[in-house]
């Protein structure tokens, strides 16, 4: 035994509001790894339409890790919904035309990829702003709207959202960072899955 298949759409029998979600993922921009999944009542082929102002031309990418949990309804805006806001106006012009695009600029305002790290736990109703990078363990509130990095294991909350608490002292969290056990193999992962789902960080320590 292994683990399911990360390749299952639908790996609880008889449920089909929560899958893994990267065989749902049909945008070269959008990449997800392995046992991430995503809750919606709605189904989960939903998700990419909750990824928001994401255009090809502008590049940037949405990268989500493993063994994250993504409930329903979790947003992302992504910088094709950036305006400029050193301008006398926020309105785009140029995107126009008609005369407008005289005013188009060099680039937009771009902060770069989104990025999600491993075995992080977003909230119902979460909206995550462009660039924004959301470290190992970490958990977002459910309405939180997230518009600045979220270290690792730290527990965030609020429009914007705060730091509320970590989930573990420094030292435990530089040991979880080290052992990345979200990098392990399945075969790995469901041999010591009770060191995983457990509060006992030597058990994890002594992992083979």
């Amino acid at each position: 035994m292994h683990g399911p298949s990360p390749d299952l759409r639908f790996p609880i029998d008889g449920v089909t509001r929560t899958a893994f979600l990267k065989p749902f993922i049909t945008r070269k921009n959008i990449e997800v790894g392995d046992y991430t999944y995503y809750d919606d009542p709605a189904g989960p082929e939903r998700f990419e339409e909750n990824v928001l102002y994401h255009f090809d031309f502008i590049g940037d990418r949405l990268v989500i890790g493993r063994y994250c949990s993504i409930a329903a309804e979790t947003r992302f805006l992504m910088n094709g919904g950036n305006h400029a806001t050193d301008w006398f106006t926020t309105y785009p012009f140029p995107i126009f035309g008609h005369g407008w695009e005289a005013a188009m600029p060099a680039e937009w305002p771009n902060k770069g990829d989104t990025v999600v790290g491993n075995d992080v736990w977003i909230g119902y109703g979460a909206t995550i702003l462009p660039g924004v990078r959301i470290g190992n363990g970490a958990i977002v509130a459910a309405k939180s709207v997230v518009t600045r990095d979220v270290e690792p294991f730290a527990i965030v909350g609020g429009n914007p959202a705060g730091l509320i608490r970590y989930r573990f002292d420094e030292t435990t969290r530089a040991a979880l960072e080290e052992i990345a056990w979200w990098d392990w193999d399945a075969e790995k992962v469901t041999r010591n899955v009770r060191a995983i789902c457990s509060g006992d960080l030597e058990a994890l320590r002594g992992a083979r």
